[in-house]
C-alpha cells in the first residue's frame, strides 16, 4: 500500500502520534481491523465471566466440602498464582515467539478447568481447577492484548478499551450468573458454562488465523522497535512509577468491588439485594470509563489521561466517606468513569515506552493488576475487621492521591517525535 493509499484510507481519520510512527509496517497491512477487536472484546467477557465464578460459588464449595477459611484461601492463591504470576513469562516467551494458537489453547485449559470444577469430589481437584481456570487467563491477557495491538491501525487506545470493556463485563457478569443458575442447582451446573468455554474456543481460533495471517509484519515491525528512546534507568523508574499507580488504582478499585455492598447495608440500612443494584451501577461506570479512557488517551495522549483519572478522582473518593446515600451512589458512578479510563492508557503507555515488548509488557501490568486486586481485597478485609468498614472507606479515599506521581511520567509522544 502506497502513501497516497494511505491518506484515503480509514487511518486517515485516525489520530496517529508520533510515537505510532514506528508501527507504519502494521498499519499498513491491518488497518483498524474492527471485527477482530470486537470478537477478542466478546472473548474477554467470556474469559471473565468463567474467571469471576470461582469466587462466587466459595459459599457453595465451602458447604459441599467443609472447607474452612484457610482452605477457601488456598483456593484463591492457587488460582492467583497461576493467573497472575504466569503472565509475565507467557509475554517474554510469546514476544520472542509469537502462537497465533495460543489463544484457544489457553482457553482450552480454562474449559479444562471449568469441568473440573464442576465434578470434582475433593479438595485437591479443586486446586487442580483453580490452577487450570488461572493457567488460562495468563495465557489469554498478554497474548489477545498484543493481538489488540496489532488490530488497532494505530488507535492503540482505543484497541485497548475495546478489548478490555468486554473484560469489565464480564467480571459483572459471572456473579449474577452464579446466583441464578450455580448455587440453586449446585455444583454439577457449572459445566454448563462449557458452553461459553466452546464458543470463545471457536472465536479464539478464528482471531488465530487473522493473527497467523498477520504474523510477519508484525514480527518486522516489532524488530525494529527494539529500542528506545529514553534512558533505561529513566525507563525503569517510569515503569516503577506506573506500578505504584496500578497499586493506588487497584486497591481503591477492590475497597468497592469487594466491599461496597457491606458498607452500604451497615451505614444506611440497606438489604443485601439493594445493595447489590448499587454494586452494578458502580460497575457499569467502570465499564464505561474504560470504554471512554483509551480513546482520549489517542487523542490528547496517554500521561494527561493517567493523570487525570487517578488523581482527578481524589475530591470524589475524599467525599464519599460523608456522603449521605442518594450522593453516595452518585459519587462512586463518577468514581467508577474516572478510575477505570486510566488502565487502558496505562497499557498502551507502557507499551510505547518498552517498544517491541507488547506481550511481556500486558502480562507484567494484567498480572500486577489482578495481583494488587487480589491483594487489596485481602488486606482491606483484614483491616474492616479491626477498625471498621467505615474506617477503611475513610482510610482508602486518600490513596488516589499517589496520583501525584504521575508529574514524573515523561511525555513519550515528544520525545519521539
Amino acid at each position: 500500500m502506497t502513501e497516497t493509499t494511505l491518506e484515503h484510507s480509514p487511518l486517515a481519520d485516525a489520530p496517529v502520534t508520533p510515537a505510532d510512527a514506528q508501527d507504519s509496517a502494521v498499519h499498513t497491512a491491518t488497518r483498524t481491523a474492527l471485527p477482530i477487536l470486537v470478537m477478542l472484546s466478546v472473548c474477554h467477557l467470556l474469559n471473565d465471566m468463567i474467571q469471576s465464578l470461582l469466587p462466587a460459588i466459595y459459599p457453595l464449595l465451602k458447604q459441599n466440602f467443609a472447607l474452612d477459611f484457610g482452605q477457601i484461601g488456598l483456593i484463591t492463591l492457587t488460582f492467583q498464582l497461576t493467573a497472575s504470576l504466569l503472565q509475565p513469562f507467557v509475554g517474554i516467551w510469546t514476544d520472542r515467539h509469537p502462537l497465533p494458537w495460543s489463544l484457544a489453547t489457553g482457553m482450552g485449559f480454562t474449559l479444562s478447568g471449568l469441568l473440573l470444577l464442576a465434578h470434582a469430589d475433593s479438595f485437591p481437584l479443586l486446586l487442580c481447577a483453580a490452577a487450570l481456570i488461572g493457567s488460562g487467563s495468563s495465557v489469554f491477557h498478554p497474548e489477545s492484548s498484543r493481538v489488540a495491538r496489532m488490530a488497532s491501525g494505530g488507535r492503540h487506545g482505543f484497541a485497548q478499551s475495546v478489548f478490555q470493556v468486554g473484560g469489565n463485563i464480564g467480571s459483572a457478569s459471572g456473579p449474577l450468573l452464579a446466583a441464578f443458575i450455580v448455587m440453586p442447582r449446585g455444583q454439577g451446573s457449572i459445566a454448563w458454562f462449557a458452553i461459553a468455554a466452546l464458543a470463545a474456543i471457536a472465536l479464539l481460533t478464528r482471531i488465530g488465523a487473522w493473527y497467523r495471517a498477520h504474523i510477519g509484519v508484525h514480527r518486522a515491525a516489532a524488530k525494529a522497535q527494539r529500542s528506545s528512546t529514553l534512558p533505561r534507568r529513566t525507563v525503569g523508574v517510569t515503569l516503577l512509577v506506573l506500578g505504584v499507580l496500578i497499586f493506588s488504582k487497584y486497591f481503591y478499585l477492590a475497597s468497592i468491588s469487594s466491599y461496597y455492598t457491606f458498607y452500604l447495608m451497615q451505614k444506611f440500612q440497606l438489604s443485601a439485594g439493594d445493595a447489590q443494584l448499587h454494586l452494578f451501577a458502580f460497575l457499569g461506570a467502570v465499564a464505561a470509563g474504560t470504554l471512554v479512557g483509551g480513546p482520549v488517551g489517542d487523542r490528547i495522549g496517554r500521561r494527561y489521561v493517567i493523570w487525570g483519572s487517578i488523581l482527578g478522582v481524589l475530591p470524589f473518593t475524599l467525599l464519599l466517606p460523608h456522603a449521605d446515600l442518594f450522593w453516595t451512589t452518585v459519587l462512586t458512578i463518577v468514581i467508577g468513569l474516572i478510575l477505570a479510563s486510566a488502565f487502558s492508557a496505562i497499557i498502551v503507555y507502557a507499551q510505547e515506552l518498552v517498544p517491541g515488548r507488547t506481550g511481556v509488557i500486558a502480562g507484567l501490568f494484567f498480572g500486577f493488576a489482578f495481583g494488587m486486586g487480589g491483594l487489596g481485597a485481602a488486606v482491606l478485609g483484614e483491616l474492616a475487621d479491626h477498625i471498621g468498614i467505615e474506617a477503611v472507606y475513610a482510610l482508602c479515599a486518600w490513596l488516589p492521591a499517589i496520583g501525584l506521581l504521575a508529574w514524573f511520567l515523561p511525555t513519550i509522544e515528544k520525545r519521539h517525535a
